[in-house]
């Protein structure tokens, strides 16, 4: 239990925490709840299902995402939110981007998305915060100090 909740109150695991945190907080509201433009959970479901995804893993997907980033900005459950980020962008690479290369494509062609790029550092970031908690200011310390 105490390695679960343990971290160290460094400020650098406190700006991944909290950046990660933002990012899959918008990523997932977009997916949930339809906001910041996205489409909201049944269609948000439905889309992946078209792509092959099983229902159970695409509603897995946009909670991972929200709640996960919810728990990662307060710095609660840091190393299972992070393992479930991680997870989800293990996922990304394997079922989406993996196609499209290695690079961003920032002047992406209709139809042709991203490569492994931002994913991959996105996973580096979640896979540091399972390694070494949530940092400085979270919640985790309440719990085992």
């Amino acid at each position: 239990m105490d390695l679960l909740f343990s971290t160290d109150p460094v400020l650098s695991l406190f700006i991944l925490r909290v950046v990660l945190g933002i990012i899959f907080f918008a990523h997932g509201a977009q997916k949930v709840l339809g906001w910041f433009g996205g489409h909201g959970l049944v269609a948000t479901v439905g889309g992946m299902k078209s792509m092959g995804l099983p229902e159970p893993i695409a509603y897995m997907v946009c909670f991972f995402e929200f709640l996960g980033g919810t728990g990662l900005i307060v710095g609660l459950l840091t190393r299972l939110d992070a393992l479930a980020i991680a997870i989800v962008m293990i996922g990304a690479i394997a079922t989406v981007h993996i196609k499209n290369g290695f690079f961003l494509n920032w002047e992406m062609a209709p139809g042709k998305g991203h490569g492994i790029e931002a994913n991959l550092a996105l996973l580096a970031m979640a896979v540091a915060l399972v390694l070494d908690g949530g940092g400085w200011l979270s919640l985790d310390q309440l719990i085992v100090p």
